[in-house]
């Protein structure tokens, strides 16, 4: 019998139809391992694709959100799905970084009068002026990460020459929160974000549906602190590592949680601050990259990060778009297209009980197979 796990009030902005969104890069799924992603032990990234032919004259072009390129995050993985994407093809691309929300419209301008023929704007954030420019250069390809297209919520796309990408990132969150609620000895963890975008409560809500979720299958009673529901939570106000997002963090670590989950790029380094001046075993998760990865900083703390692979859908966009090829229909990222998911436990393999690990592998089953429905403002 089918299972609903139903969050509370979820943001909802706008439905998107799956039925008519683009398929994901193919992998190979395989069964995995005890520290193994439960995304897909061989799932395919931008750097493993196979290089397609030539493109010919064709420029590529990406405009950041707030906090740049080298965030270990979500600028940053969009970006190098492109540059991989650029040296591949053998093309031209531009790129410029926004320092503020004023940043958007004139950088996206500034593209434009560089003739790219395709632009990606990264980030929820961008959607607005996104669609500005889109509406006044047809000939110009956009994609927008992070957003469905719909930046006045009338249901229709901003304009027809944009390609969404979004990533159910709720299905993975929800993997992370039932392992936290398991691997949390003070039965608190803790969640707070950058701003109440769509973007950022999706990993909120599916984090703690997944809580939830383990105490309705335990008969516990982990404790989520920072979220309520919605837009209801600690939020910074913001999406850089500064003193207002370590306060944030530390707020939340003074509750008594023992896994915390930042949401908003470089934030997660305030909370990482946080962490380190509490004096306690706290562990990280990790949002959108592989933090043990991309930051070894985080390698004694993060338990697993939730991964939203926007290096490979940027990357297959650009090399259609540069192809000729390229669908505008909206992209939806979920654990079976490979397009979410969850990263290896890392140094944290030891410190898991095996049996937790294995009871995470079947729930993403589950989800994979519609049993398990969790809900987000992608998918009701």
């Amino acid at each position: 019998m089918k299972k609903k796990f139903l969050m509370g009030a979820a943001a909802v902005l706008s439905t998107i139809a799956l039925a008519a969104c683009g398929a994901a890069p193919e992998t190979e799924t395989t069964t995995p391992a005890a520290g193994e992603t439960t995304a897909g032990a061989e799932a395919t990234t931008a750097a493993e694709t196979d290089a397609p032919e030539a493109a010919g004259d064709f420029k590529a072009c990406i405009v950041s959100d707030e906090g740049g390129f080298d965030d270990r995050s979500f600028n940053q993985l969009s970006y190098e799905g492109l540059v991989q994407a650029v040296e591949d093809l053998g093309i031209d691309m531009a790129e410029v970084q926004s320092d503020t929300p004023t940043d958007f419209g004139p950088n996206l301008a500034s593209l434009v009068d560089e003739q790219c023929n395709m632009i990606v704007s990264v980030g929820f954030a961008l959607a607005a002026d996104t669609a500005t420019s889109a509406t006044q250069n047809a000939d110009v390809t956009y994609v927008i990460v992070d957003h469905d297209g719909d930046s006045d919520f009338d249901g229709e796309k901003d304009a027809e020459n944009i390609k969404p990408l979004v990533y159910d990132t709720a299905q993975a969150a929800f993997l992370a929160g039932y392992l936290s609620a398991g691997y949390s000895e003070a039965g608190k963890v803790g969640t707070f974000g950058g701003q109440p975008f769509p973007t950022v409560t999706i990993f909120m809500d599916g984090f703690k549906q997944g809580v939830e979720y383990y105490n309705e299958v335990k008969g516990t009673s982990v404790e989520v602190f920072g979220y309520q529901g919605g837009d209801q939570g600690s939020f910074t106000g913001g999406f850089a590592a500064n003193d207002d997002a370590k306060q944030v963090a530390a707020g939340i670590i003074d509750q008594g949680v023992d896994v915390i989950l930042p949401v908003g790029g470089p934030i997660y380094q305030s909370a990482l601050d946080a962490i380190k001046d509490s004096g306690r075993d706290i562990a990280l998760v990790g949002v959108d990259a592989d933090f043990f990865v991309t930051d070894p900083t985080t390698q004694d703390f993060v338990l697993t990060s939730i991964l939203k692979l926007m290096d490979v859908s940027v990357y297959d966009s650009v090399v259609a778009a540069a192809g000729g090829d390229l669908s505008t229909d909206t992209y939806v990222g979920t654990l079976e297209n490979g397009g979410v998911g969850l990263a290896p436990l890392h140094n944290f393999e030891d410190k898991v009980d095996p049996a937790l690990w294995q009871e995470v592998q079947d729930l993403q089953q589950q989800i994979i197979d519609g049993e398990l429905v969790v809900t987000s403002y992608l998918e009701g």
